[in-house]
């Protein structure tokens, strides 16, 4: 019960800081550099409420999300804002070489992608994923005590932006829906 209601309170605190705070921009080169990466889709997840969530090959990515997902706790995780959640394969890999026994999907992503510079993408960044979908990443997701297990000694904030920026796992609203498998190309868009 305390885990619940101190996410909930981190939770509203972030929603304030984020609503009061300038909002975060790349340096020109950065932005550039971004604009020409190129990543792939390594694994998409689902889960039927809570985490892990459970590889599949392909899925439709619908405005609400990666078809036949659920959340367990739909205060903190899904609706329009939070369609879908994104983490980088690079990140969970430098992760489990600290020790801790993260894996795609253990902490409730549901596109894990690998090869883009994580620590460069920020709210407002909008991804082409596959031939079709569209998203726009929204926020920073925040880290809560379902995912304790994916992590040494229950560590679960490593993954905060702000305890350890550019490991966060990242929200997205779906601008366009379509089908998404593993292997896509993700492509960064420089068009809002």
């Amino acid at each position: 019960m305390k885990d619940a209601v101190s996410a909930v309170a981190e939770d509203l605190l972030d929603r304030v800081r984020r609503a009061v705070s300038e909002p975060q921009v790349l340096s020109a080169g950065d932005a550039a550099r971004l604009v020409e990466m190129k990543g792939r889709i390594h694994q998409l997840n689902r889960s039927q409420g809570g985490v892990p969530k459970l590889p599949v090959a392909e899925a439709e990515l619908t405005e609400s999300g990666l078809a036949g997902d659920r959340q367990k706790y739909t205060t903190f995780h899904g609706g329009p804002e939070r369609a879908v959640s994104l983490y980088s394969l690079e990140v969970i890999e430098s992760l489990r070489a600290e020790g801790h026994p993260i894996s795609p999907g253990s902490t409730g992503e549901n596109v894990t992608v690998s090869g883009l510079d994580w620590s460069l993408l920020l709210p407002g960044t909008r991804l082409a994923l596959g031939d079709e979908a569209v998203v726009e990443i929204t926020s920073f997701a925040n880290p809560c005590g379902s995912i304790r297990p994916s992590f040494a000694a229950g560590q679960f904030k490593r993954i905060s932006q702000k305890v350890s920026p550019g490991t966060s796992r990242l929200y997205a609203r779906v601008v366009r829906a379509g089908r998404l498998a593993a292997g896509q190309e993700v492509r960064v868009l420089d068009e809002k």
